[in-house]
């Protein structure tokens, strides 16, 4: 795949009148059209020269939303931990990293990544239910603040590979506290039927098992209840367990640095606002100090939350289709470029890309060959416009996509000042042909 075109391709912003600064992520200019810091996005994708279907992110956006994270801990001993799976590009990682940010990886991959893309080591935390022993030893060369244990099972493990090393294992013990929340079943993380986490029956095990290694050096305790959380009280019902065990631990005379209460704050996709990240963590920062953990760091790990709002994914309209019962109208976005609506049922905002939505509502489908390539019904113009834009695509868009049908992976366009500031552009399907023909 190509790499990245690191350059400035001089697309102007719309000029504006007066001295106000343009406004930051998705937005309408007074024709309709959609736009980033003032600039169509239409314009915008016109420079990358990418072509369709292409991922567009507000980087700006994604720094303000990043400091305001930062902010809300306002203390250098707590941590806003970017979830490297929500977004993996580079772009994105060093402007969260700008912004004060650390990191949370789930792979040997994603931590190479992060190191290379700028994220501290010492800033770096590592997650998974089931690490290979190649990916363990690369945390513990990397001296990263802690591989986080998510079963009794994995501190023998652990200690093993440390000791192999000759190092010593920092870890965090993630606890599954047994909280079920309001989200989708697929992403619900923190109830007793979960892969994730070391149950609440099994913590003494646990402590006893990783006293019992010197190659192991537990240093702090957390939770992730789960995903697209609407209220700050599901995230805080998850973050009392973590407090209570925490506290258990430091009363029997052990030390601890941090409590890790996880990420998941949820996102307006269109079905109205919901409270901010800032509120989530200013709520968990008040709670740790309540149960007399002030002096511990406190660790989130929001992902969704500082991206998805800032990315969109735009398509080109195929054809449309007219049956007895409506219209359907074909882009060329498929599930294979944005598999969310596929895979959880999501539903992402699909308008005209230079106009406002209007008319009556028609199916919007791309061109795999499943059923489940289905965007649902949107408000689009008749006759259907040329372009569409599908919002709040900047998590777990690219991240997840594939090249399922021999459907290359999209183009990503990173937008700084209203103007490109880097393209990553797709592979093409010859790409995709020579490396099956070699299989």
């Amino acid at each position: 795949m190509p790499g990245p075109i690191w350059s400035d391709l001089g697309v102007a912003p719309v000029a504006r009148r007066g001295k106000s600064p343009p406004m930051l992520g998705f937005h309408r200019d007074t024709q309709g059209r959609a736009c980033f810091s003032g600039t169509p996005l239409g314009n915008l994708l016109a420079a990358a020269g990418t072509g369709s279907p292409a991922y567009l992110y507000d980087l700006d956006a994604i720094e303000q939303e990043a400091r305001a994270m930062v902010e809300a801990f306002g203390d250098p001993r707590h941590e806003v931990a970017y979830a490297i799976k929500a977004n993996s590009a580079a772009s994105i990682i060093r402007t969260v990293v700008r912004a004060g940010c650390g990191g949370e990886v789930v792979s040997g991959g994603e931590l190479d990544l992060a190191l290379a893309a700028g994220v501290p080591r010492e800033r770096l935390m590592m997650t998974s239910v089931a690490k290979k022993d190649a990916e363990i030893d690369r945390a513990l060369a990397a001296g990263i603040r802690a591989i986080q244990i998510e079963s009794v099972e994995e501190i023998p493990r652990v200690a093993a590979r440390a000791r192999a090393l000759g190092s010593v294992a920092r870890v965090s013990f993630r606890i599954n506290p047994g909280v079920e929340v309001d989200t989708n079943a697929k992403v619900a993380t923190g109830h007793e039927r979960a892969k994730f986490g070391i149950g609440l029956d099994e913590l003494g095990l646990a402590w006893e098992r990783a006293d019992a290694e010197p190659a192991v050096t537990v240093v702090g305790v957390g939770a992730h209840v789960g995903s697209t959380l609407k209220v700050v009280e599901s995230y805080l019902d998850s973050a009392r367990v973590v407090c209570q065990v925490a506290k258990a631990r430091l009363a029997g005379g052990k030390a601890l640095e941090l409590v890790d209460f996880g990420g998941g704050f949820g996102i307006d996709y269109g079905m109205g606002p919901l409270p901010s990240p800032a509120a989530f963590l200013a709520a968990a920062r008040a709670l740790a100090e309540q149960e007399g953990l002030g002096s511990l760091g406190l660790v989130a790990e929001p992902g969704r939350s500082m991206v998805a709002s800032h990315g969109v994914l735009v398509a080109s309209v195929v054809q449309e289709k007219r049956v007895q019962k409506g219209r359907w109208v074909f882009i060329d976005a498929a599930m294979n470029d944005l598999v969310r609506p596929a895979m959880y049922g999501a539903r992402h905002r699909i308008e005209p890309l230079d106009s406002l939505p209007s008319g009556s509502a028609v199916r919007v489908a791309g061109p795999v060959c499943e059923s489940s390539d289905d965007f649902g019904e949107h408000v689009l113009a008749e006759p259907a416009p040329d372009a569409v834009v599908i919002r709040d695509a900047g998590a777990y868009g690219f991240s997840m996509a594939s090249e399922y049908n021999g459907r290359p992976l999209p183009a990503e366009i990173f937008v700084r000042g209203g103007r490109v500031a880097s393209v990553s552009p797709s592979p093409g399907p010859d790409a995709w042909v020579a490396r099956r023909l070699g299989a």
